[in-house]
């Protein structure tokens, strides 16, 4: 399926407002990096912030970023990326900032404006560029989180409108970008042996787990504005759910895809203080910049469901959190049980065959067959056939998320309408929900999430790292 507009124009600048922060330092610039790399980075990159730099000094940023993310490896591709990086210093509220953009500009005449700065200062910029005429025919990249719940994702969408059109605006969900997200689409429409049993009469259930080893990091600050439900259930977990749970787009084309990924987030069940359970690692209050009392969840787990004829009755399980035993992201297909009991291992109640997506850290589908074992007695395993396909030198997510944007590809990216149905679902419990309950660093999370999905046999554990292929 060609995820590509009919008749895109490739943006001729790239303009980074905020590019001496750590967006730019991290991400922004070895995406640049691996574009240059790849021969594909041909347009001026202009960086603009308030910080008083010379040219000298972006530059030596940029290299440091390049060092800190696995070296130069390639200097005539980091001569290109420095070749092509200007800057304009000044302050955003100022119209003079935005004249001396212009004039750096030149002759671009479809630039892309990512705007690598905190969602405060984005009115003040997006109003900038319209006043000053900058916003015509350009694109606007916005860095995720879109909003804080139902209704800061319409103002910020109330903004962003009041200058771009809804198809010039690309919202960045990093995790978009990752090549096995992307295979998930690819394997749901590309195989003709899913479709008969995609659906309520053959799943019972479905459940993804995004988990980390790893804690806060010292941005405990930060993750007491957001905690876990903000910071990736309801953009990441749900962006998976809703790859899974589409039906077949129309026709060759990413509106097609927004379309009906637009009609999951619709069609979910808004989410009650019963269908969560919230947990937070047991050395989260040591953390710097949490108060002792924090009540913010380092954990979360949801029962969701999805009212549609498809999917009507099928329980959708999401977790995900820090401080868990492994660093993994998985989905797992609960298929049900057969019908009748032939054999005396196969009693309908026990754990039936089931479909293994992992996503990370190396991309493999699995199935669970049944297979006996050699003798005469009717006695078998079950065992995970599995597919690894992990694929050298793909494309990161941001470079292909800037890559894309900047060709007017709006495929990996999230309409207005899909942000604001997903804040939607979780708006009745971002307040009234169970408080959270401490859990053990490197267990898979509290007891109270195994009780959650008890009904459908519980959780299945993303694959151990020394069992992995």
């Amino acid at each position: 399926m060609d995820m590509i507009d009919q008749h895109p124009e490739h943006s001729d600048a790239l303009v980074i407002f905020g590019v001496t922060g750590d967006l730019a330092r991290k991400k922004i610039f070895p995406a640049l990096y691996a574009m240059a790399k790849r021969g594909v980075l041909t347009l001026p990159v202009i960086g603009v912030a308030s910080s008083k730099w010379s040219i000298a000094q972006l530059h030596e940023r940029a290299t440091d970023s390049i060092n800190e993310s696995g070296g130069i490896d390639d200097p005539d591709a980091m001569s290109v990326l420095l070749s092509r990086l200007t800057y304009v210093s000044g302050n955003y509220k100022n119209p003079e900032t935005f004249a001396a953009l212009r004039e750096v500009l030149g002759t671009a005449t479809r630039p892309a404006y990512y705007l690598a700065i905190p969602p405060a200062l984005f009115e003040t910029m997006i109003q900038g560029l319209r006043d000053s005429g900058l916003a015509e025919n350009a694109r606007l990249i916005v860095e995720k989180p879109f909003g804080r719940d139902l209704a800061s994702a319409r103002e910020l969408n109330r903004i962003a409108r009041s200058a771009f059109p809804e198809d010039a605006i690309f919202r960045i969900d990093h995790y978009l970008g990752k090549e096995a997200i992307m295979n998930i689409l690819y394997f749901r429409f590309a195989n003709t042996f899913l479709e008969p049993i995609w659906n309520r009469n053959y799943i019972s259930s479905v459940q993804i787990t995004l988990s980390e080893k790893f804690g806060v990091e010292g941005r405990g600050a930060f993750y007491e504005t957001a905690g876990c439900l903000r910071d990736v259930v309801q953009n990441h977990l749900f962006q998976i759910v809703a790859l899974l749970a589409m039906e077949p787009p129309a026709y060759r084309g990413y509106g097609a895809v927004h379309e009906k990924t637009a009609e999951v987030f619709h069609a979910m069940r808004p989410l009650s203080p019963g269908d969560m359970v919230r947990g937070q690692y047991e050395s989260y209050r040591a953390e710097a910049g949490v108060p002792q009392d924090s009540d913010v969840e380092t954990y979360c787990a949801l029962r969701l469901y999805i009212d549609s004829w498809r999917w009507q009755g099928v329980t959708w399980y999401l977790r995900s959190g820090k401080c868990l035993s492994e660093t993994a992201a998985e989905v797992v297909v609960q298929l049900k049980a057969p019908p009748q009991r032939l054999f005396a291992d196969s009693h309908p109640d026990g754990r039936a065959n089931y479909l293994r997506i992992r996503l990370s850290p190396r991309s493999a589908i699995a199935l669970a067959a049944r297979v006996k074992r050699p003798g005469k007695e009717f006695i078998g395993d079950q065992r995970e056939l599995v597919l690894v396909d992990e694929q050298q030198g793909a494309e990161t997510p941001y470079e292909r998320l800037l890559g894309d944007a900047m060709a007017g590809n709006g495929a990996l990216f999230i309409r207005q309408d899909a942000v604001e149905a997903a804040w939607a679902v979780v708006e009745p419990i971002l307040e009234d929900h169970p408080p959270v309950v401490p859990y053990f660093s490197r267990s898979w999370g509290p007891e109270s999430a195994n009780r959650l999905i008890e009904a459908d046999g519980g959780w299945i554990n993303p694959m151990p790292e020394s069992r992995r292929e």
